[in-house]
């Protein structure tokens, strides 16, 4: 049985423009894009319909599984908390960060991440979630049992993106000690003995596993076509090795040099939501603002925060005179979806998934009305 529904009224943004009319959705797709005022179906009153937003990395499902130091929650409880969060967020599609490698001062034990990814395809199979969840693998090189890890994964189809990080410090988001001191010596209260004895071990992790881990992921994605992502680039070199491990992503490069080359290269450069809304990044690294102003920023990341996913894109239009709102909404939809090769969504376009979102914004932070996945209205 066929079923319809109009949406009239509306501002409608597509990838290079905005107009203003209605949209046909037939049977979970775009079927018609037309302009003008219509009287038929629901009358969106001049708010914007935007695509669903793709969200490439999220940490947001940890702070649900874990919310005090050592404490775990319920999966189940916890990913449908995340999913409802994420869906009135606007996000139709999320990647769940799981992180791989871990060790006796942080981390998840080996099996929780893999429980956590069986938990998730549990609610999707129960009709528990609104969203689409798929997974990202955040892969700590440095740590000696990441592969151990990475090897719970080999057959899963849900498995569509692989960050290669290094957290050791020296490098890339820790170039200076300033910032590697507050989250490690600080937070944990380690003395300046056990701090230098932290570091001598996490150096020499780095040095030991960094390069042949690096190469035996990207090499595994390569065969099973898993996206690749670099973290965290800060050099030329950097950036010269994740073109040698096929990246097509590259996270929260901390230079200008470094996102400049990655864009330059093909790459997505992908930065978060929430450098944006603050104006500037919590690690002291480059602000997103000034490479969306170079014109070398594709990609924006909720992160930690997932209303800023939404948000952010309306402070580009506001404040960068060479984004428009099209293409700073392409940030969170069309772009990262091409990322991933999930072509069959991010725009709206006839023939695609109708997975779209209701938008109020007079001004400041905007307002998700409703949100509809393949055509269902799912907020």
């Amino acid at each position: 049985m066929t079923t319809e529904t109009v949406f009239s009224n509306a501002r409608i943004v597509l990838e290079d423009e905005i107009v203003e009319g209605s949209v046909l959705v037939r049977d979970g797709k775009i079927a018609d894009i037309s302009t003008g005022s219509s009287t038929v179906g629901e009358d969106f009153e001049g708010d914007y319909l935007i695509p669903g937003l793709v969200e490439l990395h999220t940490d947001h499902l940890e702070g649900h599984y874990s919310p005090r130091p050592g404490l775990r929650w319920n999966m189940i409880a916890a990913i449908q908390a995340h999913d409802a969060q994420i869906v009135t967020s606007g996000i139709t599609t999320v990647f769940d960060c799981l992180r791989m490698g871990a060790d006796e001062d942080g981390g998840f034990e080996h099996g929780e991440m893999r429980g956590m990814a069986d938990a998730i395809q549990k609610a999707e199979q129960e009709g528990r979630l609104r969203a689409e969840h798929l997974i990202h693998l955040r892969c700590e090189v440095s740590a000696d049992n990441v592969l151990e890890h990475f090897a719970d994964f080999e057959n899963d189809p849900y498995v569509r993106l692989v960050s290669l990080m290094d957290h050791a410090p020296g490098q890339r988001q820790f170039q200076t000690m300033d910032q590697y001191i507050f989250y490690y010596q600080k937070k944990r209260g380690l003395s300046d003995a056990e701090f230098a004895r932290f570091i001598e071990k996490r150096v020499g992790e780095s040095e030991r596993n960094s390069t042949p881990h690096r190469i035996a992921i990207a090499k595994v994605c390569a065969e099973r076509g898993i996206t690749v992502a670099s973290h965290d680039d800060a050099t030329l070199a950097h950036v010269d090795e994740a073109i040698e491990n096929g990246v097509r992503l590259a996270e929260f490069p901390t230079s200008f040099d470094a996102a400049k080359a990655s864009h330059e290269h093909g790459m997505s450069v992908l930065m978060g939501a929430p450098n944006i809304v603050r104006g500037k990044s919590h690690s002291g690294n480059i602000a997103a603002r000034d490479l969306a102003e170079r014109g070398v920023l594709d990609v924006l990341s909720s992160d930690y925060v997932p209303l800023s996913l939404l948000y952010a894109p309306f402070l580009i239009a506001d404040e960068v005179e060479s984004i428009s709102l099209p293409k700073a909404i392409a940030m969170v939809t069309a772009t990262p979806a091409r990322t991933v090769s999930l072509n069959d969504r991010g725009r709206i376009a006839t023939g695609l998934r109708a997975d779209v979102v209701r938008v109020f914004r007079d001004h400041g932070v905007p307002v998700t009305r409703s949100v509809w996945r393949e055509g269902r209205r799912v907020a």
